[in-house]
């Protein structure tokens, strides 16, 4: 790059020169959050499509094995180990993994947990994918299928809450401008 990071000003960045290198041209404005963002996203985007794969797997309790039969919580690890975010074994114990998110569809990102249950036991967990809609290991369908959440479905009477893996585009502005800013002094 010809300049290095030297500081935000209302959600841009500004560039300083190094010595010795190009500067960048003036008439292109300079957005690295936007492929922050983008990359963000496309991690999302690969969960849901990992998750995708295994529609139709067989569900079977205590499977482990993906395309041939997985219960809940194993499919959501399959998913997530690909992507170096290890989990437990169980919903119960995949319920407290990450941080917790507002338990609200406009809150939602493509790769958040959603856990289900009654009372204080979780017995239950999917993957959101984005527009209102879940992929799991359902015990009822004998498969893993694409569901959507609605007021009607089963589950959402029993949705426990929302357990998120994946870092949020905030978190990853925030580590990028501490990163800049150590290489400023």
């Amino acid at each position: 790059m010809a300049g290095v990071l030297a500081g935000a000003v209302a959600g841009s960045m500004a560039w300083a020169p190094v010595a010795g290198a190009q500067e960048a041209p003036a008439a292109e404005p300079l957005r690295p959050f936007a492929r922050l963002s983008a990359s963000a996203q496309a991690l999302r985007d690969s969960v849901v499509a990992r998750a995708r794969t295994q529609l139709g797997t067989r569900y079977k309790l205590g499977g482990t094995t993906p395309n041939v039969a997985l219960d809940c919580s194993a499919l959501v690890r399959y998913v997530m180990e690909a992507f170096d975010l290890p989990l437990p074994r169980t919903a119960q114990q995949q319920a407290h993994a990450g941080t917790e998110v507002p338990r609200r569809l406009d809150a939602l990102k493509p790769g958040d947990l959603l856990t289900f249950g009654r009372g204080k036991r979780v017995s239950h967990i999917g993957i959101y994918v984005g527009e209102g809609r879940m992929v799991h290991a359902s015990t009822s369908r004998r498969r893993v299928v694409e569901t959507a959440l609605t007021p009607r479905s089963p589950l959402v009477r029993q949705w426990k809450g929302v357990r998120r893996l994946l870092p949020a585009d905030s978190v990853l502005r925030d580590s990028l401008l501490a990163l800049a800013d150590s290489l400023s002094r």
